[in-house]
């Protein structure tokens, strides 16, 4: 199959890159990450979530970022949220899309969610119907697709039995996350065949973590599939707080920089992209854990 010419980067840094640090960030930072990566050319943009502060100390000023930001046209600010009581206050803050997350994994639904996978879309059944009663849109996260740190080797058809249950939900995207960074070529391209029987692969993104330095490998091997949208993390922040040892999520630079050379068209300015890493990793008083910005950087100089 012929790679696609155009691939569309969804940037999830302000929210599942910030969401693990130990360091408060406040929402003026966050806001101008936000406003710096909107610049850059990223259409999608994940904002921040919805969730109990006490789970999540870090996103605690959802509501004051979405007040803030200034909402481009054309680019999507999503936000997570894990119930109904989560959606409400997303849609009090003006947010006019939200994303949803299950697992393939029934052990790590109960760690991260506490509640099983068939409990979890109950959940958001009256989610994801107040949001299409409302016109907001819905993507849908799928955690553990490649591995899970309790359970090991997750089977395909799993996978896929969960992907298309998020879609007839009315998901309009379903992200396959290798959430603990197991995941190789060859299993993704297993994995994306097995979800493909059930979902159109247009409906697909990969959300692929760095632990195992596989991560642009199987984005590549996705491309291959026909995945033609991409979650990433400005310099290359994040984690899972459900998952130990779990490094961030492959950086947006990294992506950026492979599909430059693919000569797939993003819409995304490299330069501008670098920055917003730059200005993050400074506030953060460490590195961006990029190696394409490291290596330009180091070039300039």
């Amino acid at each position: 199959m012929a790679l696609p010419k155009r691939v569309k980067m969804v940037e999830v840094g302000p929210r599942d890159g910030l969401q693990n640090e130990a360091v408060t960030v406040p929402a003026t930072v966050k806001v101008e990450l936000i406003e710096r990566l909107a610049d850059a050319g990223l259409p999608v943009v994940e904002a921040t979530s919805f969730v109990s502060p006490k789970w999540v100390p870090q996103m605690a000023d959802a509501a004051e970022v979405m007040a803030r930001i200034r909402r481009r046209p054309g680019i999507s600010y999503p936000v997570l949220v894990p119930n109904l009581k989560g959606f409400e206050a997303a849609l009090a803050a003006g947010a006019e899309e939200i994303a949803v997350f299950s697992a393939a994994s029934e052990t790590f639904s109960r760690k991260n969610t506490n509640c099983s996978i068939a409990e979890g879309l109950e959940r958001f059944a009256a989610v994801c119907g107040a949001a299409k009663a409302k016109g907001i849109r819905v993507r849908g996260y799928l955690s553990c697709v490649l591995g899970c740190p309790y359970e090991g080797d997750v089977n395909p058809a799993v996978v896929a039995d969960v992907a298309a249950k998020l879609c007839a939900l009315g998901c309009y995207e379903i992200s396959l996350g290798d959430t603990i960074g197991v995941g190789t070529p060859g299993k993704t391209r297993e994995m994306i065949k097995a979800v493909t029987q059930k979902v159109p692969v247009e409906k697909l993104a990969g959300h692929y973590h760095d632990t195992y330095g596989q991560a642009l490998a199987n984005v590549y091997a996705s491309l291959e599939c026909g995945v033609a949208v991409f979650d990433s993390s400005v310099a290359g922040l994040g984690g899972c707080p459900y998952a130990r040892g779990a490094t961030g999520n492959v950086a947006s630079e990294d992506v950026l920089y492979l599909l430059q050379g693919l000569g797939i068209d993003t819409g995304v300015d490299l330069d501008k992209l670098i920055a917003a890493g730059e200005f993050i990793s400074d506030f953060l008083g460490r590195a961006p854990g990029s190696k394409a910005s490291r290596a330009i950087a180091a070039r300039r100089r």
